[in-house]
């Protein structure tokens, strides 16, 4: 078979996603990846549509559910803390604003982890630092291990993606802000969630939000803002939660209980949310996957979708073509581009439906999220929702493990 070696740069969802059905297609695959190990923790991502079928043939979906997290649905909250519109988790089949099943991200990539295992070959605490594409194979350069050569490279490392900035070009190229920045953490405390993903609105475009961990008094909790784009470190954490401190020095609701343990949190996260669009998701031997490639914000819902369909057709299309990557990358972008067209088309409002900048705005998204399950909202919003699963899986015959 042709490109035999295939080394992916991202050991999050969709690195190891892919690295189970490379293998499954009789390749041998390497994963890069710039943390120690596999990150733990994170916020919780949806397993829904599409996604959740590649989670069901790669024979996952018990452990999944196993890890999920409860939660009842989600809620908008005034400053006093009371309901002011909920939307429940069994609204719209399961799949809604808070779907059926709910898995913290890091649960997630850890199940995706040890099913690549013994399988894959992982080269933690590295990173790529270059990328030579020849006519048969790529040099890869790291800034720990010593050169290699491989037959392809996948990139699958977020947003900020270095195997697209090496092999594609700088990242304001691709990556379109939607003027909305983000901080996740986690907090603990005796926050009364009641099972409920709460989220409350202030003038400005703020947001805090707070929902339940899969751990006693555990609070996986966000705070976002509109603005324009900023300059900041992002290797400065105490400056990022500065910035946020300032933002919501006056909000209401369990704001200044959030913003305490925000100077403490262990996994404290700072980033602007932002689209990455490109005419083509391959580069000679060099390929995107997931965020790198096709990012849809948070807003959508569909990250987690995107990363995991996107590798199971991604691998699949390599196993068909025999390792051919011209003819692979191009069925590749065949089967994902109307996916991924959808996907990115945000949710009715947009930025600002997640955070209105007025009283009057936030009263008027409040009311509307009151129909949200009713006609004729119930039918914009279903629509929205059923993009998840708008894409017909090819079958590949990868059978799935039986371990």
């Amino acid at each position: 078979m042709a490109n035999n070696e295939i080394l992916i740069s991202g050991a999050g969802i969709a690195g190891p996603a892919l690295a189970y059905w490379l293998h499954k297609g009789g390749f041998k695959v390497t994963i890069v990846e710039r943390a120690a190990e596999p990150r733990p923790g994170g916020q919780t991502v949806d397993l829904r549509g599409a996604g959740r079928t590649v989670i069901e043939r790669m024979g996952l979906m018990d452990q999944a559910k196993a890890a999920s997290v409860d939660q009842r649905g989600f809620a908008v909250v005034d400053a006093d803390g009371r309901m002011r519109a909920q939307v429940p988790a069994n609204s719209f089949g399961g799949e809604g604003i808070v779907s059926e099943i709910e898995i913290l991200r890091g649960d997630l990539a850890q199940l995706l982890y040890s099913s690549t295992l013994p399988d894959t070959e992982y080269l933690f605490d590295d990173t790529i630092t270059g990328i030579d594409q020849g006519a048969d194979a790529v040099t890869v350069t790291f800034e720990k291990a010593a050169p290699r050569r491989f037959g392809l490279v996948v990139g699958a490392d977020g947003p900020h993606s270095v195997v697209r900035a090496l092999a594609f070009g700088p990242e304001r190229e691709f990556v379109h802000p939607i003027g909305l920045y983000t901080a996740w953490f986690t907090a603990t405390g005796d926050l009364e969630l009641d099972d409920w993903f709460l989220m409350h609105n202030a003038p400005g475009g703020l947001v805090a939000s707070a929902r339940p961990g899969r751990l006693p008094g555990e609070i996986k909790a966000g705070f976002s803002f509109r603005s324009e784009p900023l300059t900041y470190d992002r290797r400065d954490v105490a400056a990022q939660q500065a910035l946020v401190a300032e933002r919501f020095a006056h909000v209401g609701w369990e704001a200044q209980r959030l913003l305490r343990d925000m100077r403490t949190a262990p996994d404290f996260f700072f980033d602007s949310m932002g689209q990455v669009r490109l005419d083509s998701w391959s580069r000679g031997r060099v390929a995107l996957l997931g965020d790198a490639g096709y990012c849809a914000t948070p807003l959508t819902g569909l990250g987690t979708s995107l990363a995991l369909v996107g590798a199971y057709v991604l691998a699949g299309e390599l196993a068909a073509a025999g390792g051919d990557h011209d003819v692979a990358f191009r069925r590749y972008d065949t089967v994902m581009r109307p996916y991924v067209t959808q996907a990115q088309e945000l949710p009715p409002g947009g930025a600002n439906g997640y955070a209105p900048s007025s009283r009057l705005g936030i009263r008027l998204r409040d009311l509307s999220m009151r129909s949200m399950t009713r006609w004729p909202m119930r039918k914009v919003l279903a629509a929205q929702f059923a993009k998840a699963g708008d894409i017909t899986l090819p079958d590949y015959g990868l059978a799935a493990d039986t371990r």
